[in-house]
């Protein structure tokens, strides 16, 4: 019988993070899964990336998980998302190959030191004195582990819809998780029911593409890993189409035949990815909705037609997809279709996404209650570090929402919970101002150093870049003018008397980088991408520095623990509905509490106060 440190359940973009990071801390991980050549297969749309997504695969990356690099060897289009707008909205993303992706990461997973893959159904848990101890195969084999890691996306009870027709699915030609989700119930683990859905794929050979206008990529293409200068792969366009009126009355006249409208199925959907159906209904004064038309491969005739995702019959999306401009001859390779999946609420975790009631049992991805192949991997990371530290009896590591995205997500899930599919937006971040894309390894690579979870490949690279940019960084400081000389350039500065340094005119909008280095050409001999950072750091630095400060004012008293035992129901003055919210939700910190619904500062200030009198009763 083989023991393991970490087990890993399931092998997508979550499992295969999570078994990643556990085993890049020197955890012997196990990743368990049905069938090794799918791990990493990206059930949905083929891209990675985007508005705030963008962000968390940088940040994945800057810990030197493997999402970032596996994108960059299978992108075929990559675009910076926002580009006209701030760095701190910008989100990069690429359409990826879908063959390409999931051969790059089923070569990162043969490649990794500490990790097997087991082929199997993992049908139960292990238990022994109130922890989980392992996982217990279909075929009785069993596993023993001191952690285990749940990636169960779709799978868990998934059931496929198509009309009125429902078949037992976790994706499409894959069966559900039944045993496990029976077993999970077993264990007292409560769940509920969330939905998504996929659109329909298209025969890339009879789609007019000479009609269409095409979407290229951008000329100088950002990749996600910060290891990375160049695309690997050739380059394609995507097609932009749009729905119509005919569209739109062959979808109402069929409504009461969809899945979702038809009553057949019970859980929500996301809100900010909705069905055809949802935009006909909800945005019924619109006249079109554009879509794109995003190619699965080089090699591939299959297409993803991006914003038409459906639950309706197969004969109703002939239809209406063939109503659509340039796609009046098109075959239908597979019909969309739309999966209801259980669900655990997020608020039973604590924020290193182990299960407060089953100690050594973690969840990442979808079973939390998110959407999307980035916010899954980034679960995934945060799980299967903190997995391999339960492990080697270490304490647990916690993101925080004022330094990654990745901590703004886990803290929102585990404190607020989920009432639809969670997805990733830069709105969510309180300090995006310096939570941006470009400076995710500025942010944590030094983090996941101490931790141990950086290769030494990545540690030279990101030593060399930080050596860079500080002596860049002093040259840019020491180089300077004064209010009259940056007027004679044309910069328009307040003629205080005050001198300016090249990396303080960096800041103005109007001022940049060609601009001082035709005036300092010392600046010319920094590196392309040195200069380029350095230019956006300068760009927000005295926001940054606002920011920075109101962190410290916040970190002061939101930074106060709260015990596990801590008794919400004694305590008087807050409400019967307070006491149950807080006693449901088990803040770890009053930063935490703070941001549970409908907490008041008064409510706030009572637990403070009973916070201070226990530490003044432990000390006296």
């Amino acid at each position: 019988m083989k023991h393991f440190d970490v087990i890993v359940v399931g092998g997508g973009h979550a499992g295969t993070e999570a078994a990643h990071a556990a085993a890049r801390m020197g955890a012997r991980t196990a990743l368990v899964t049905l069938r090794a050549d799918a791990i990493g297969v990206m059930s949905c749309n083929p891209a990675i990336g985007g508005l705030g997504k963008g962000h968390l695969v940088r940040e994945i990356d800057a810990m030197d998980g493997v999402m970032g690099r596996a994108a960059d060897m299978a992108g075929i289009q990559f675009r910076l998302l926002n580009r006209r707008k701030g760095p701190a909205v910008q989100g990069p993303r690429t359409q990826a190959d879908r063959k390409l992706y999931r051969l790059a990461m089923q070569g990162l997973t043969a490649e990794q030191a500490n990790l097997e893959v087991i082929e199997g159904e993992a049908a139960s848990f292990m238990t022994a004195g109130g922890r989980i101890t392992g996982v217990r195969l279909a075929d009785g084999a069993e596993l023993p582990a001191k952690a285990v890691v749940l990636t169960t996306g779709t799978f868990l009870r998934g059931l496929i819809h198509i009309g009125d027709q429902k078949q037992p699915g976790g994706r499409m030609g894959d069966k559900p998780s039944i045993s496990l989700a029976d077993n999970l119930r077993d264990l007292g683990i409560e769940t509920g029911r969330l939905k998504t859905g996929t659109p329909p794929r298209l025969d890339g050979r009879t789609i007019k593409w000479e009609l269409l206008d095409m979407q290229p990529g951008d000329d100088e293409p950002e990749l996600f890993s910060f290891l990375h200068r160049a695309p690997f792969v050739r380059q394609i366009s995507c097609g932009i189409t749009h729905t119509n009126e005919q569209t739109h009355q062959i979808i109402r006249d069929n409504l009461s035949r969809s899945a979702m409208y038809g009553g057949h199925i019970e859980g929500v959907g996301p809100r900010y990815c909705p069905s055809i159906e949802d935009k006909i209904v909800r945005f019924a004064d619109k006249t079109s909705h554009q879509i794109f038309l995003e190619p699965e491969g080089l090699d591939d005739h299959t297409v993803y037609p991006n914003g038409i995702s459906t639950s309706l019959p197969v004969d109703v999306q002939e239809d209406y997809v063939r109503s659509i401009y340039a796609l009046e001859d098109v075959k239908i390779l597979q019909p969309g279709y739309a999966i209801e999946y259980d669900y655990v609420d997020p608020r039973a975790l604590t924020q290193s996404l182990e299960l407060r009631n089953q100690p050594g049992l973690f969840l990442a991805g979808q079973i939390n209650g998110t959407t999307g192949y980035e916010e899954a991997a980034a679960q995934g990371l945060v799980a299967g570090l903190n997995a391999a530290r339960v492990a080697a009896g270490q304490e647990p590591v916690q993101f925080s929402r004022t330094n990654s995205y990745i901590g703004v997500m886990i803290d929102d899930l585990t404190t607020r919970g989920v009432t639809e599919p969670y997805r990733m937006f830069t709105s969510r971040a309180e300090f995006r101002l310096s939570l941006r894309a470009d400076n995710a390894d500025q942010r944590l690579t030094g983090f996941g150093l101490d931790l141990g979870c950086v290769g030494e490949t990545r540690q030279i690279a990101f030593e060399s870049k930080m050596e860079q940019l500080a002596s860049g960084r002093a040259l840019m400081e020491a180089l300077t003018l004064t209010p009259r000389e940056a007027a004679a350039h044309g910069f328009a500065v307040n003629q205080d008397g005050a001198r300016r340094s090249a990396f303080a005119l960096l800041s103005f909008p109007d001022i940049a980088l060609p601009d001082l280095e035709r005036i300092f050409p010392d600046l010319s001999a920094l590196a392309p991408e040195i200069s380029a950072q350095l230019a956006k750091d300068a760009l927000y630095a005295n926001y940054v520095a606002r920011q920075e400060r109101d962190v410290e004012a916040m970190k002061r008293d939101e930074n106060w623990e709260i015990p596990a035992d801590f008794d919400y129901a004694a305590m008087s003055g807050l409400s019967n509905e307070l006491k149950l919210k807080l006693s449901r939700a088990r803040p770890q910190t009053l930063g935490q509490a703070a941001r549970v619904d409908s907490v008041t500062p008064a409510a706030l200030t009572l637990i403070l106060a009973k916070l201070r009198q226990m530490k003044r009763m432990k000390t006296a």
